[in-house]
């Protein structure tokens, strides 16, 4: 371990860093291009850093204090900004991610038990049955030359989302998903001017595109899940979606509605194979620069047996390869920002917060803040591993902290770290594109060109 920590460490290629506040204009083109280049300098270095614009507070906080108040203690002072809610809702709906008060509690009680550690053997079988099945087809690829490693991987986990969710091989229906994700990828998830100024109410010439995508959206998924209603049912439950249509709130014993459900689902679908995606694409772009770490993770990986039936257990072993994926998603956060509004006025530190304000955890900037991290540029797998001091509260939050940290959360890392270790156990990965993978935060945080890579069978 000390001879590790003697070495020098890889710091990936990232972003400028703006020195100063961006101009209004400079920072509406940065939101829309790339929102991981908003924050100037002093963001990386204040609890609390504050500016004024378009009429509005913007509050950007850093402190474990204040982050512990907005998500944890008065979560009920803070709801999702109008902008966020007129983006994200064409693509999840009403479902878990967008919901508030009762809605939202109701959803929570009756969606946490289907995703459950006692439900992940069952999903684990999904993901390694399907990685496995794969990798002939990943080899058969990589033979032909260079490959897109990002579209691989959304490929991928789409295909294990789809059996883990319905049983279903999507495979043969997976084009008009992906071309449905790249349309709002590139267009209508980029927030615009008038989605930040204008009341909720009044829609734009974006809203009515969006409200047109939202409904061929749905209907994908509503057929998705006719296709599973359409197959052999079975007893017992075998995927996500017998968990969830049979789930019932706890409280109120009511269930899901077929459109409560088709949101749930299209959240699930959404999250569960993008965010899976963007993140073994950074840690599999970390260990292509980092030869000595990918032998390390390939070595446990050989080491270790990892079945269909034995994949929660293969978990546990699998100790290095969870601490590269912890540390990818430190520098790489999927969700790289978390916008709030203020409902009403109070006190954050040593700044009085206005009603209306917009408090802004952005995770890409908590995760390389330069009071909270030692090195906090480069990649160092260890600050994850068991004996490593502990890392400090409310200062890692890929998947949000408090009553509304993922639900998803078990399931993302599961599927990252047993995936990752059955692609580099496999395949030595090489960059072979010259120009820096850069990172780009647009919906999650994307590499900033279609980058290739050499995948050469072990």
């Amino acid at each position: 371990m000390n001879d590790l920590a003697a070495m020098p460490r890889l710091v990936p290629p990232a972003p400028l860093v703006p020195p100063r506040a961006l101009p209004l204009r400079a920072f509406l083109r940065a939101i829309r291009t790339n929102a991981l280049t908003i924050w100037p300098e002093a963001a990386y270095t204040q609890d609390l850093f504050v500016q004024r614009s378009l009429g509005r507070t913007y509050a950007l906080i850093n402190s474990p204090e204040a982050i512990r108040r907005v998500l944890v203690d008065n979560t009920e002072n803070y709801r999702r900004t109008p902008a966020t809610i007129r983006i994200l809702r064409p693509i999840t709906g009403d479902g878990l991610l967008l919901s508030e008060g009762d809605a939202w509690r109701h959803q929570r009680r009756t969606v946490a038990p289907a995703l459950a550690p006692r439900v992940m053997p069952m999903l684990a079988r999904h993901m390694v049955a399907v990685t496995q099945e794969q990798l002939p087809v990943l080899a058969a690829l990589a033979g032909r030359g260079p490959v897109d490693l990002l579209a691989a991987l959304q490929g991928l986990t789409l295909e294990i989302a789809g059996r883990s969710m319905f049983s279903l091989d999507l495979a043969a229906g997976s084009a008009p998903l992906r071309r449905l994700l790249a349309e709002f990828a590139e267009t209508l998830s980029r927030p615009h001017l008038l989605d930040m100024v204008l009341p909720p109410g009044v829609p734009t010439l974006r809203d009515l595109r969006r409200r047109r995508f939202q409904a061929r959206w749905m209907r994908l998924i509503e057929q998705i899940i006719q296709d599973r209603m359409d197959a052999p049912q079975p007893q017992t439950p075998r995927d996500l979606f017998d968990l969830l249509r049979a789930a019932r709130d706890p409280e109120t014993g009511a269930g899901f509605s077929p459109a409560q459900l088709r949101d749930q689902l299209a959240t699930l679908l959404l999250a569960g194979h993008e965010t899976t995606a963007v993140t073994l694409f950074w840690a599999l772009t970390l260990l292509a620069q980092d030869g000595a770490e990918q032998e390390r993770v390939a070595a446990e990986a050989r080491s270790v047996a990892i079945t269909a039936d034995g994949g929660t257990d293969a978990l546990a072993l699998l100790v290095r390869t969870r601490a590269v994926i912890n540390e990818a998603l430190r520098l790489y956060p999927p969700a790289f920002t978390i916008v709030r509004a203020a409902i009403g006025g109070e006190r954050l530190d040593d700044f009085d917060l206005p009603k209306g304000a917009v408090v802004m955890i952005a995770p890409w900037v908590l995760h390389r803040h330069r009071k909270l991290w030692c090195d906090p540029e480069a990649f160092d797998p260890d600050r994850f591993m068991p004996d490593a001091p502990a890392v400090p509260r409310f200062a890692y939050l890929p998947f949000g902290v408090g009553p509304r940290v993922c639900v998803g959360a078990q399931f993302a890392l599961t599927e990252a770290v047993l995936v990752l270790a059955l692609l580099v156990r496999e395949f030595l990965v090489e960059i072979e594109t010259a120009r820096p993978v850069l990172p780009a935060g647009i919906v999650t945080t994307q590499p900033d060109h279609a980058a290739l890579f050499r995948l050469t069978e072990r």
